[in-house]
C-alpha cells in the first residue's frame, strides 16, 4: 500500500481508504474481519460519517487495542435522532452526537473531524454563524481533532472554505462523469440521466480549479463516489453509457491535484480485497485514457488528464507532471508574473530531474495524446514561465 501525505495536515493516509457503507450489514464479528482485512492490506483511513450507534460501538470494539494504527474521518452534524440519521446545523446536537461518537469509539480524538454534507453557500454561512466551524477549530485546538475537513459535493462551497483558509481537509465526489457537471445545490443532480444527455465538453473549470486550489494551499482531498455509487461500473447504469473499471476510477480520482485517499466502500470482505488490489494494478489495468477517450456524447479534446499517455519523451520530461504544475501556476496568474507563481509549485517543477525548456518540438507526444491536447505549446507556456 502506498501512503500519501493528506494536505500539510502532517497525517500520511493509504491511497486506498474505506467508506463505513458496508459495515452497516456486517455482524459484530464481521466488523473485526473487515478490520483485520484493511490492516493486513495496509488500509489506515476509514470514513465514519454515518451516525448509527450499533456502526460506532462496533467498530470501536473492532479497533480496540489498535486505534493507533488507523485515521479516523469523524463527521460533525451528522447526529442520530428518532431512531435515524439526521444531519444538523444546530450546536447542542452537533457537540453531543460529537461526544456520543468518541464514547462509542473508545477513543479520546479523531484524526479529521469532518464538517458534514454541506452542499450550498447558503448552507456554509450557517455552518459559520451557528458556531459549527468555531466548535471544530476548538476542537482542534485541545487536540481532540488533528484536522478540521469539510464534507461537499458543491465546487463552489469547498472553493470558498478552502479560500477561507476555514478547512483544512476537504471530502469531494470525484469522478470523470462528475467532473463534466457544473456547480449544483442539489447532489442529486449529479447522477441525473437528463443532464448527460446533451455532449458534454471537458472539465467543468470550477471543479478543476478547485483541486488545484486545494494542491496550491495544502488542502488534502479523501475522495468520496468515486464508482458514482457503483453506477459508472456498468455501461447500461453509467451517465457516461460506457463502463468503467474500478482500477480506473480509482487511478482517475488519484491523479486529481490535491487527492490524497479514496473511501472505496466495501460490502464484503472481497470488495476490500478487490479495492487494495489496485495497489498491485499494471499501468494498463488502471489506465482510464482509452475508455474517456471512447466515451460517446463526451469529449475531453484538448484537456490534459495526467494520463501520461505523451510518455515517453525523448527528452525524459514528464509531461503529465509539467503539465499539471503548469496549470497550478497559470491558476494564480503566473502567466503574467512569475513573482505569483506558489513557492510550493515552483519548489516541486524545480526538482523534476527534466523541464519544459528541454523540449525539442518533435511532437511524438502529440501523436500519443487521446485527447488531442497542444502538449509542445504548453511545454513553451511553461518553458516561459517558470524560466527554464
Amino acid at each position: 500500500m502506498k501512503y500519501r501525505e493528506l494536505g500539510t495536515t502532517g497525517i500520511k493516509v493509504s491511497e486506498i481508504g474505506m467508506g463505513c457503507e458496508g459495515f452497516l450489514l456486517q455482524t459484530e464479528e464481521g466488523y473485526c474481519r473487515f478490520v483485520d482485512l484493511l490492516e493486513e492490506y495496509g488500509i489506515n483511513c476509514i470514513d465514519m460519517y454515518t451516525p448509527d450507534p450499533d456502526f460506532r460501538t462496533n467498530l470501536g470494539k473492532a479497533l480496540k487495542r489498535r486505534r493507533e494504527r488507523f485515521i479516523l474521518q469523524g463527521h460533525l452534524c451528522s447526529c442520530w435522532k428518532n431512531g435515524q440519521y439526521m444531519r444538523s446545523r444546530d450546536l447542542a446536537e452537533t457537540k453531543a452526537a460529537f461526544e456520543d461518537q468518541l464514547l462509542r469509539l473508545g477513543t479520546d480524538y479523531l484524526d479529521i473531524g469532518m464538517i458534514h454534507y454541506c452542499d450550498s453557500l447558503s448552507d456554509w454561512e450557517e455552518v459559520k454563524k451557528n458556531g459549527i466551524l468555531a466548535y471544530a477549530k476548538e476542537l482542534k485546538a485541545r487536540g481532540v481533532i488533528r484536522a478540521v475537513g469539510l464534507s461537499s459535493h458543491n465546487p463552489q462551497v469547498g472553493l470558498k472554505a478552502v479560500q477561507e483558509g476555514a478547512i483544512e481537509v476537504l471530502m469531494f465526489s470525484i469522478n470523470p462523469c462528475y467532473d463534466l457537471l457544473p456547480a449544483n445545490e442539489d447532489v442529486e443532480e449529479l447522477w441525473n440521466e437528463k443532464n448527460y444527455e446533451q455532449k458534454l465538453l471537458n472539465m467543468d473549470p470550477e471543479r478543476q480549479a478547485l483541486y488545484e486550489l486545494c494542491q496550491k494551499k495544502g488542502v488534502g482531498i479523501t475522495v468520496m463516489k468515486a464508482f458514482g455509487g457503483g453506477d459508472l461500473l456498468n455501461a447500461e447504469l453509467s451517465p457516461a453509457k460506457a463502463a468503467l473499471t474500478e482500477n480506473q476510477c480509482l487511478h482517475y480520482a488519484l491523479s486529481r491535484p490535491g487527492a490524497a485517499s479514496v473511501m472505496a466502500g466495501a460490502r464484503s470482505e472481497d470488495d476490500i480485497r478487490r479495492a487494495a488490489a489496485y495497489e498491485d494494478a499494471s499501468d494498463e489495468e488502471r489506465d482510464y485514457a482509452p475508455a474517456l477517450a471512447a466515451m460517446p456524447k463526451i469529449s475531453w479534446s484538448g484537456h490534459c488528464m495526467y494520463c501520461s499517455h505523451c510518455a515517453p519523451c525523448p527528452m525524459g520530461i514528464s509531461v503529465a507532471e509539467v503539465t499539471r504544475f503548469l496549470h497550478l501556476a497559470e491558476a494564480q496568474g503566473a502567466g503574467e508574473s512569475r513573482e505569483a507563481i506558489p513557492e510550493t509549485v515552483r519548489e516541486h517543477y524545480k526538482v523534476l530531474p527534466h523541464h519544459a525548456g528541454e523540449c525539442i518540438s518533435c511532437g511524438s507526444c502529440e501523436t500519443r495524446c487521446p485527447f488531442s491536447v497542444s502538449i509542445i505549446e504548453n511545454m513553451k507556456k511553461a518553458a516561459a514561465i517558470f524560466g527554464y
